[in-house]
């Protein structure tokens, strides 16, 4: 048999690899790119070809990474909705499981309408505010 550490060369190798292609394109590029004149307006940002008239670094309003947080929250959801829903049909052949596995679901789903009922109180989705 081989050893643990023989089955891990071809995977060194191929990190290897890797690394040698990545240093090669970037030395590459350096070595015959074009060398261009920068200058400041070159630098500025495109905006439709229109003159920048405000900073480039907006701000952000925090609700809208309250928004972002919120979907990725209900995102989330689906990422655990779908397996269920995938082995569902498999579930319902076990009779022990049917209904553990339908009330835990449905409890999930409750616990995520709760939430989503309290953001929609709160004003969260509403960018109004």
């Amino acid at each position: 048999m081989r050893s643990q550490l023989e089955q891990f060369v071809p995977v060194l190798l191929l990190g290897l690899v890797a690394l040698a292609t990545t240093a090669g394109m970037l030395l590459l590029s350096q070595l015959l790119g074009r060398r261009g004149r920068n200058s400041r307006l070159k630098n500025i940002p495109y905006e439709c070809g229109m003159i920048p008239t405000s900073p480039v670094r907006g701000r952000l309003s925090v609700r809208f990474y309250l928004v972002a947080m919120l979907f990725i929250l209900f995102d989330i959801e689906v990422v655990f909705l779908y397996p269920w829903a995938a082995s569902f049909r498999d579930l319902l052949a076990r009779p022990e499981l049917r209904h553990t596995v339908f009330l835990a679901m449905l409890s999930f789903l409750g616990t995520l309408f709760i939430g989503y009922l309290y953001a929609l109180k709160k004003g969260a989705f509403d960018w109004k505010r």
